[in-house]
């Protein structure tokens, strides 16, 4: 039978190798500057250069492929190579979700929906799997995996939501006070009831990526459909100079097992 110490080692040995990071506010701010440099920079490749959304595809799709398996090879958490596969993974689910939308012509409903399917069912396969879907289990290679292939999912189905708010006759800055109106009742709900936090925190990861989605296409679409007109490639670099800006400024940790805690009180 294993002693205090033991046990608290062996919970110690589990948060080294959680690569994910706590889920502070500092998230949610560069999670949503994340996405919404996805929507430009999927933008930039797919139409700014003029390659189509299947060659952005397979660009960003690789991209993403190689930063998972660095990530998943990390020995420990680091913020950077995190948030580069973050970004990636929105880049990607940017030109997927236009991919299958547009050039499938599945639409938005019609894409939306299978986006949807397949979030719950990678969500569903990964309880079966390994019991839990708290970010904070994820600690080891297979939940690596499955959290990925979530994220992916999710960020691909937030495009087409996105798109498909802003063009049902809102706009893209009408899409993105609903979006935004919708994560400010979430984050009601987690502050002043007791509704599940992992409920909580897909929902919301889910729903950041259309409101990166709504307010990407706001900078940088012509005028004429209701957008700013920013120049893509400006609008990207601007972007990602103000997530590095705030990874170095904003305290980043990984995320501390559930067991901890109960370790500590042991």
């Amino acid at each position: 039978m294993k002693t205090q110490a033991g046990r608290a080692a062996d919970v110690n040995r589990k948060d080294l190798l959680i690569k994910v990071p706590a889920v502070t506010l500092g998230f949610w701010v560069i999670k949503i500057l994340a996405t919404t440099l996805g929507e430009t920079a999927g933008d930039t490749v797919s139409m700014s250069m003029n390659l189509g959304y299947l060659v952005g595809t397979a660009i960003f799709a690789a991209v993403l492929v190689m930063l998972v398996w660095v990530q998943i090879r990390a020995k420990r958490f680091h913020p950077f190579v995190y948030w580069a596969t973050i970004t990636a993974s929105t880049t990607a689910g940017t030109t997927m979700a236009d991919y299958a939308t547009r050039s499938l012509g599945i639409g938005y409903a019609g894409g939306s929906t299978v986006l949807l399917a397949l979030v719950l069912g990678s969500l569903f396969s990964w309880h079966r799997a390994l019991g839990s879907i708290n970010v904070e289990t994820v600690h080891e290679p297979r939940a690596e995996t499955f959290y990925w292939l979530t994220i992916t999912f999710s960020q691909t189905l937030g495009t087409a939501l996105g798109d498909w708010t802003a063009d049902s006759g809102l706009g893209y800055s009408g899409a993105a006070l609903v979006f935004g109106a919708i994560l400010a009742i979430l984050a009601a709900l987690y502050f002043w009831t007791s509704a599940s936090r992992v409920f909580l925190f897909w929902a919301a990861f889910i729903l950041t990526r259309p409101l990166g989605a709504a307010v990407g296409d706001f900078l940088d679409k012509p005028l004429a459909n209701g957008g700013l007109a920013f120049s893509r490639p400006l609008a990207s670099l601007v972007l990602a100079v103000a997530i590095v800006l705030l990874i170095i400024v904003l305290p980043q940790r990984a995320g501390t097992h559930p067991a901890r805690s109960g370790a500590n009180r042991a």
